[in-house]
């Protein structure tokens, strides 16, 4: 790991990602294993003027430990400090950030009802935590940095040192923290992703027909006064951040009961220390009314399992075959990086500033709308060389908008 190019990742992840003001408070929720990184971190939010950085350590060992062993009951319950924590840091305005890295197959034999019912208490007692940060009340983002066991999922053919130091200069590349300036690198980047924005809003398609070779033939339904994100976001008081380092996406939601047709994975899901592999989706109206899985699919099952809002869709995201983190070659296991590869869609609640004026908007109105809402959102891979995706306009026109995996224009 170089030393330099780890504390520019940080000072980048400090300045561009959460934007960290002074005074404010910083949550970082990280694996003990990327403690440099995130003391890293740390120090770059403090210089930056931070009024304290509060460290939320995973040790997803001895969470397996727990898994393996605690009573069922244990999985059902949240710990109050736990959900006081995060709600009353979000209240007050502070800025968050998640450190995703986890052994791809750590969980592959704990009974996936346990994780499921763990992840439903979390997601439940912190919806009010969930909500404020979907709605960018708070700044946050989604960061990474190798641990042993997912660089060597990654780079099997090397030791540990040498997957781990691999995996680093990957990263570097990809969050362009390799670049001589790059928060300059990110100002480029974030127009470059923002044209595109413009030119499909301009569009208003009124659906997004979704077809490859690998058996995907889908039509996707877009609300009315959609709104396409991508680079960075804004809070409503026009505070900038930049949800996930890195990105290559433009993203929206669909109408939730606008799905029609069928999908098929073109990566595995790493949910929850478990991989889904070769899986398909089949939706009408909205809701998913079979699933089929070469693999995980008992992982999967329990995940459309944890509400009904689960059995919809909440994200549609447009990614170039030939973005940077594609060309890299590299299956990451990570949902950060591979969703970054690949057009992915995303399984449960969607982002509500997706539609025009909805920060006006109650729950209910919204759910009008045509917007889902779950405890979960877990994005899963599309993309393909071939995939192609036409729009059509309110008028009926058909727009190109995927041609051989890329964008049209």
């Amino acid at each position: 790991m170089d030393q330099t190019m780890l504390n520019k990742y940080a000072e980048l992840v400090a300045a561009a990602g959460v934007n960290i003001q002074k005074g404010q408070s910083l949550v970082i929720t990280s694996p003990l294993e990327c403690a440099p990184f995130v003391r890293a971190v740390a120090k770059a939010a403090y210089q930056a003027g931070a009024r304290d950085v509060v460290v939320n350590w995973r040790d997803e060992l001895l969470a397996k430990i727990r898994y393996t062993h605690a009573p069922d009951d244990v999985f059902t319950h949240f710990p109050d400090w736990l959900k006081d924590m995060y709600t009353s840091y979000a209240r007050d305005g502070a800025a968050f950030l998640n450190v995703a890295a986890s052994d791809p197959e750590l969980m592959s034999d704990v009974k996936p009802e346990r994780i499921a019912a763990e992840h439903k208490a979390a997601s439940t007692a912190l919806k009010d935590y969930i909500q404020r940060r979907m709605s960018n009340l708070n700044r946050w983002c989604v960061v990474s940095a190798p641990t042993g066991a997912w660089a060597q999922k990654v780079f099997p053919e090397l030791s540990e040192a040498e997957a781990v130091e691999k995996l680093w200069n990957v990263i570097f590349r990809t969050v362009r923290a390799d670049r001589e300036d790059p928060l300059a690198a990110w100002e480029e980047h974030k127009s470059n992703l923002r044209s595109r924005t413009q030119r499909l809003n301009q569009y208003q398609l009124r659906q997004l027909h979704l077809y490859n070779t690998l058996g995907t033939d889908l039509t996707v339904e877009l609300p009315e006064n959609h709104i396409w994100l991508g680079g960075s976001d804004f809070t409503p008081e026009g505070m900038e951040f930049i949800p996930n380092l890195p990105t290559e996406e433009i993203f929206t939601l669909p109408k939730k009961d606008g799905v029609n047709g069928r999908v098929v994975s073109s990566m595995p899901l790493n949910y929850n220390g478990n991989l889904v592999r070769d899986f398909s989706l089949t939706f009408e109206n909205g809701r998913i009314i079979d699933y089929q899985a070469q693999s995980g699919y008992d992982t999967l099952k329990n995940m459309l399992e944890t509400d009904d809002g689960a059995n919809y869709l909440g994200e549609i995201a447009l990614v170039p075959y030939d973005s940077p983190i594609s060309k890299e070659n590299i299956l990451f296991y990570n949902t950060l990086f591979d969703e970054n590869a690949s057009s992915h869609l995303a399984i449960g609640r969607a982002y509500p500033l997706c539609l025009k004026d909805s920060q006006s908007m109650s729950e209910e109105q919204l759910t009008q709308r045509g917007v889902n809402y779950s405890l979960i959102h877990t994005d899963f891979m599309i993309g393909t060389k071939d995939l192609t995706i036409t729009g059509t306009t309110q008028s009926g026109e058909k727009v190109p908008v995927f041609v051989g995996g890329n964008f049209a224009f």
